[in-house]
């Protein structure tokens, strides 16, 4: 039987209020397990500036394995930078994306990106969901390329339907994301945002689709301690998840 696929699912770093305990710990597991990937969903930083983006860029450049990042909301700048918000809102995330963010060749799995974060909405909390038409029909596409692949996951920050977490997403057009994804094949879809971990099933119209939140490994911590999720697959046992707690 061969290896089974390991990866390591976190998220919510915080950089600028991390907890540097839960990160040394979480780099060692990094290095003690050797995942075949890291999968981060977002929320880098606190307040999306320079300096958080390069302490974020020096820890994960660190870590024993290959990194994939996602945007979070605190990865925009924030409300008190507002000619940054405005004009370049990802100028700094996708920098670090092209110098960090790494895709191992795993014949087994195909990950696809799926932006649920938006400089601006129609309404007072910024920090929600949004999915926009444009970044669903790409993610849905890019499940019907790797049609193929055994495993496909989809990555995004925010929950596309609330799970039973104290925090919430409260994704526009989430529900509709979850339907569309159902339907092109997606296995499961990954996030972050609420800071505790949850692996649930949704029913859509197009059928059933798994939904799997990592934690956090920050000092903002809801009703569980700083944690990630792993994931292992094997074409025998299908897609396991656990999450791996702190202290």
């Amino acid at each position: 039987m061969s290896k089974p696929l390991v990866l390591f699912h976190v998220s919510d770093l915080h950089f600028g209020y991390e907890d540097h305990a839960a990160l040394d710990w979480f780099a060692d597991e990094v290095s003690r397990v050797k995942p075949d990937w890291v999968i981060c969903t977002g929320d880098l930083t606190m307040r999306g500036t320079a300096r958080e983006f390069a302490a974020a860029a020096r820890w994960l450049s660190a870590l024993e394995a290959p990194v994939s990042l996602e945007i979070g909301n605190h990865d925009v700048p924030y409300y008190w930078y507002p000619i940054a918000r405005i004009f370049r809102p990802y100028k700094l995330f996708r920098a670090l994306d092209e110098s960090i963010g790494r895709r191992p060749d795993l014949p087994a799995l195909s990950l696809t990106r799926l932006r649920t974060v938006a400089a601006f909405q129609w309404r007072l909390n910024l920090s929600k969901g949004c999915v926009a038409a444009a970044d669903l029909d790409c993610a849905v596409s890019d499940l019907a390329r790797n049609s193929e692949m055994p495993l496909r996951l989809v990555a995004c920050h925010h929950p596309l339907s609330d799970a039973d977490t104290e925090s919430t997403g409260s994704t526009r057009n989430g529900k509709r994301a979850l339907a569309e994804l159902a339907r092109a094949g997606a296995d499961a879809v990954l996030s972050g945002h609420v800071h505790d971990a949850f692996d649930l099933t949704v029913e859509t119209e197009n059928g059933p689709i798994r939904m799997i939140g990592a934690g956090t490994l920050s000092r903002r911590l809801r009703l569980t301690r700083p944690s990630y999720n792993q994931l292992e697959w094997s074409e025998a046992t299908g897609l396991l998840s656990r999450a791996i707690t702190f202290g």
